[in-house]
């Protein structure tokens, strides 16, 4: 059995059933209540002390229960998916009004409206004699896939244009250090004068209507005018003395006699060789652009044909010829 009056009961024989051992003994608070006998004196019981609670385990929640994550993090995401949808909603907008300005425009051309359609480009002021000569809306007029491409070109063409500026600016600034290179200040003016229309009319025209039409004939006349554009922009960015371009090498050279002319110079070239690169990138991305579209030479020499023929002054002109031919026939002995 157990012995008592230890810190604990032990067990005599460990595997006794518990179920037979006595009830164990309480603890000191309660001993001092049994030991206590009303009758040996008169001294008062002694106080009660509640026994300790014992500690309860924490209380996990159910599955079905619903759970708190938080008021503030429930709030930024409802926002966030709100701005979400907001900022869809204005694309969507947008594009639904693209949409109908596109097939407003896309109506009246078929109805015959050009008229409706005025030339915009370039964009001169009111007051200015000279009225703009061509159309251009690169968001109405060509296809979504490659609106972006016609853009990147004309802004090619601007980039262009500006290096071309930048370089008559320097090389006057040349000619007042070196009075012996009057011929590449002249150059410069007419490379200046020359290239901005004829580039604009000879390439970045070409390629603005073959994608606005898918026009096989259009997209040979601009690989044509581009690459010799191409070449063109290569002998600018190296430089040549007395050629007008304020290239590499002749930043070199200037930059022996005047560092103010010389970083000028340079700046120009840094503009030729980026125009040069952005040039030879674009050409060979539309020239995948059109092996994609199914064009071919036979489809461009079928639609020079068709152009020439719709013509009506070389019709005039071919119905004369003919007429004098066969008048000229007749007369004769």
């Amino acid at each position: 059995m157990a012995q008592r009056g230890g810190p604990a009961m032990l067990p005599e024989n460990p595997f006794q059933d518990p179920a037979l051992l006595p009830p164990p003994r309480p603890g000191s608070e309660s001993a001092a209540l049994d030991a206590y006998n009303p009758f040996e004196s008169g001294t008062p019981p002694p106080p009660y002390q509640a026994p300790a609670a014992a500690a309860q385990p924490p209380r996990r929640a159910s599955p079905t229960e619903p759970r708190n994550y938080g008021s503030y993090g429930t709030q930024a995401s409802a926002a966030a998916a709100t701005a979400e949808l907001l900022k869809r909603q204005e694309e969507l907008n947008r594009k639904a009004e693209e949409l109908d300005r596109r097939e407003r425009e896309l109506q009246n051309a078929a109805l015959g409206g050009t008229a409706t359609r005025p030339n915009n480009w370039p964009p001169l002021p009111s007051f200015c004699p000279v009225k703009p000569c061509f159309y251009q809306d690169i968001p109405v007029e060509i296809p979504a896939d490659f609106q972006k491409t016609v853009s990147t070109m004309y802004y090619l063409w601007m980039a262009s244009t500006i290096a071309l500026f930048l370089n008559f600016l320097s090389s006057l600034a040349w000619f007042c250090v070196e009075p012996s290179s009057g011929s590449g200040f002249g150059l410069s003016i007419l490379w200046a004068l020359l290239y901005t229309p004829c580039s604009f009319v000879c390439w970045y025209r070409p390629m603005y209507k073959a994608f606005r039409s898918d026009s096989s004939f259009n997209f040979f006349v601009f690989f044509f005018v581009f690459f010799a554009q191409n070449v063109m922009y290569v002998l600018q960015a190296i430089g040549i003395p007395n050629w007008g371009f304020s290239g590499w090498i002749l930043s070199l050279i200037a930059l022996r006699k005047n560092t103010a002319v010389a970083v000028m110079m340079i700046l120009v070239s840094l503009s030729f060789t980026a125009v040069a690169v952005l040039g030879i990138v674009m050409l060979k991305k539309i020239h995948s652009l059109y092996r994609r579209t199914g064009a071919s030479f036979q489809k461009a020499q079928e639609e020079f044909a068709a152009g020439v023929f719709s013509n009506q002054a070389v019709r005039n002109a071919a119905a004369n010829a003919a007429a004098g031919a066969a008048t000229n026939a007749f007369r004769a002995p």
